[in-house]
C-alpha cells in the first residue's frame, strides 16, 4: 500500500513515527503537506495536484491536521475521500471535533460526563448570569478556538470572572465557561482510541501551581491503568464524534470521568513515551483492516 501522512512538518515526532510504521509494516510512505496541495474539481471527478503533480495510486491517509489551517486541511482530505482513497480519520469528525461547542453539545446528547458548561451571546451585563450557571467561582473561561491550554483561565473569584469575560466579550472573542473541578488537582487523562478500543493511556499532571496539565505547559506524563467508567467514556465520546482515531481527555472527579476534549489529530510523544505502546503501529494495523475490509467488499459486488 502506499500511505500518505498528510503533515506540515516532516520532523514533528508524531509524522516520524507514522512513517517509521508505515515503513515497518510493508508498505510504501509517502510525506504530503496538505497545504501545498490545490484541489481540482471537474465533471472528470476529483483531483489533487501537489507541487505542480498529480497525485495518483494513493491508498491510504493518515491526517494530522493543525487547528490552525482546519478548514484547508478539512477540504483535501475531503478530496482524497472523494477519490476513494482510505483515511484514518474522516474529514467530517475533524470538522466536528475541532469545533468545540459542537463535540460538547453532541456529547452532552449522548449522555457523557462532562464539566458543567455555558455558552452565551455577546451581552451586556450577562456575566454574572453565566458565573452562576455553572456554580459559581472558581471555574473555567476557555476560548473556543484555543489549543494546547492557550486560551484557558482560571478565574478564582466571581469578580475576577466577570472581568475576563467581559474582556472576552469585548473583544468578540466566543468563550464557554465551564465548572471548575476542584479534586482533578491539575491533573487530567488522555486515553488514546484506535478503531473502538484504548490502545493506551496517561495522567497528566500539571506543574505545581498550574491547573493546566498540557504537556506543552510543562505537564508530566505517567502511565495510568483506566477504570471501567474511564475507558467506556473514552470510547462512547469517540464514537459519538465518529472518530477512529482520537486522543480523549478527561478528568477525574467525585461523579465519575468528565470529558473535556476530543481531540483528532492527537500527539504520539507523550503517549508512546508515558506507556511503552507503539501507537504508531496501531495505527497503521487499522488501516490494513479498512483496506482488506474494503477490497473484500468490492470482490463479493464482482
Amino acid at each position: 500500500m502506499r500511505i500518505a501522512v498528510l503533515s506540515r512538518n516532516p520532523n514533528l515526532y508524531s509524522t516520524r513515527r507514522l512513517r517509521e510504521a508505515i515503513i515497518d509494516a510493508g508498505h510504501e510512505a509517502l510525506i504530503i503537506d496538505h497545504s501545498l496541495c490545490d484541489l481540482v474539481i471537474e465533471q472528470e471527478g476529483p483531483s489533487i495536484f501537489y507541487r505542480g503533480e498529480k497525485l495518483s495510486d494513493i491508498d491510504a491517509i493518515i491526517p494530522r491536521i493543525g487547528a490552525s489551517v482546519t478548514f484547508y486541511g478539512t477540504a483535501v482530505v475531503r478530496q482524497f475521500e472523494l477519490m476513494g482513497v482510505i483515511s484514518a480519520v474522516e474529514s467530517q469528525a475533524i470538522v466536528r471535533s475541532r469545533d468545540k461547542l459542537r463535540s460538547l453539545q453532541i456529547l452532552s446528547r449522548e449522555g457523557l460526563g462532562m464539566p458543567k458548561t455555558a455558552f452565551t451571546n455577546f451581552s451586556k451585563g450577562g456575566e454574572k448570569q453565566l458565573i452562576d450557571q455553572v456554580g459559581g467561582a472558581p471555574l473555567i473561561i476557555k476560548l473556543l478556538e484555543g489549543t494546547q491550554g492557550l486560551g484557558v483561565v482560571l478565574a478564582e473569584t466571581r469578580k475576577a470572572g466577570q472581568s475576563v469575560i467581559e474582556a472576552f466579550h469585548g473583544l468578540k472573542a466566543r468563550i464557554i465557561v465551564q465548572e471548575f473541578i476542584k479534586e482533578a488537582k491539575g491533573a487530567d487523562i488522555r486515553a488514546f482510541v484506535v478503531n473502538g478500543k484504548v490502545v493506551g493511556a496517561m495522567k497528566r499532571q500539571g506543574e505545581e501551581g498550574e491547573f493546566r496539565s498540557n504537556l506543552h505547559r510543562g505537564g508530566k506524563a505517567t502511565v495510568i491503568k483506566l477504570s471501567a467508567s474511564e475507558r467506556k467514556a473514552a470510547l462512547g465520546a469517540a464514537k459519538a464524534l465518529g472518530l477512529a482515531v482520537a486522543g480523549v481527555d478527561m478528568l477525574q472527579s467525585s461523579r465519575g470521568p468528565l470529558i473535556l476534549e476530543v481531540n483528532s489529530s492527537p500527539g504520539l510523544e507523550g503517549i508512546e513515551k508515558a506507556t511503552g505502546v507503539n501507537i504508531a503501529g496501531k495505527i497503521i494495523q487499522y488501516i490494513e483492516e479498512t483496506a482488506y475490509k474494503k477490497l473484500s467488499k468490492r470482490k463479493i459486488k464482482e
